[in-house]
């Protein structure tokens, strides 16, 4: 029997929290006296996708699942003539906050996708509260961009798509936003939707199928084709990295290992330890493989 999300996070606790200008969507769970790990969602997602992994890591952390800015059920506020409201450096102190309002000073962090890209930037500019970061099918967005080809942007067309001045995209997937959204999880490597439980599709839906969703996920785009450049050209240029040990994994399927070499160019931008390597699977890991994602976070984060 398909059971409600309420049900699935069983344990877990549901709250909305306010970080500054936005209120954002959070569910806690786990050990109440385990260390701290911080898991960030990516697009076009909820923290619902962290579901399969976080019952697994249970006993070992206590767990923090937030929505996004942006995303979810947490607030969608405006970004702003330059998109600054949706950039990276401003989701990381959503987080930074979110964790020091639950009383957590330093804790592990783990990133998919767009969370990633927050957590990358979280680290950077938060560098005394991230203990250990891991990193889920990505490079870095500077280098993504700056080697793009035609192969690429076949590849990564939302990466341009979405950039395109309001409200063009933004109709355009609203006028068949399932169907949208069914093709961007559906592909990188995947093989359609079999990887997705019944309640995950579901919350999916239900959040990015409104126009608001629709729009701030442009915006989340548009800032990083933007804004976060700008951030992250002045961080190299500043020779600011990581600073903490590092765990890179990413999907043997899917783009980011058909087209960059995510080890050598996540090893170029932490000054401490950097390992990582190939799941078998597509972009959305720990979907599709929960049980070696939480072995890597467990032996990574111990």
């Amino acid at each position: 029997m398909t059971r409600d999300i309420t049900t699935w996070f069983e344990g877990f606790t549901e709250q909305r929290v306010r970080v500054g200008e936005v209120t954002l969507r959070v569910r806690t769970g786990g050990r109440a006296d385990a260390p701290p790990l911080l898991l960030l969602h990516g697009f076009p997602q909820t923290h619902v996708m962290w579901h399969p992994v976080a019952k697994l890591l249970a006993p070992h952390f206590r767990l923090v699942l937030p929505d996004l800015r942006g995303y979810g059920d947490s607030d969608k506020p405006d970004g702003g003539p330059d998109h600054a409201g949706y950039s990276k450096r401003a989701m990381a102190v959503d987080m930074a906050a979110l964790m020091a309002q639950l009383g957590h000073a330093r804790y592990a962090v783990c990133g998919h996708d767009r969370g990633g890209r927050v957590a990358h930037r979280l680290a950077l500019d938060h560098p005394q509260a991230v203990s250990r970061l891991c990193l889920l099918d990505i490079a870095p967005t500077f280098d993504m961009y700056g080697a793009t080809d035609m192969a690429f942007a076949r590849a990564y067309y939302h990466w341009f798509h979405l950039i395109q001045p309001a409200p063009l995209p933004e109709r355009m997937i609203g006028g068949c936003a399932r169907e949208y959204l069914h093709a961007k999880l559906g592909g990188w490597g995947t093989g359609g939707l079999a990887h997705l439980e019944p309640q995950a599709l579901a919350d999916y839906e239900r959040c990015f199928c409104t126009p608001e969703a629709i729009h701030a996920a442009c915006e989340d785009y548009r800032a990083a084709a933007g804004i976060d450049l700008e951030h992250d050209r002045a961080s190299r240029e500043a020779g600011q990295r990581i600073t903490c040990d590092l765990l890179v994994l990413w999907g043997e399927r899917g783009v980011v290992q058909r087209m960059f070499d995510p080890l050598a160019l996540w090893q170029a931008q932490c000054s401490a330890n950097v390992e990582g390597r190939a799941l078998p699977c597509g972009h959305f890991i720990p979907e599709e493989c929960p049980q070696e994602t939480a072995d890597e976070l467990l032996r990574f984060m111990a």
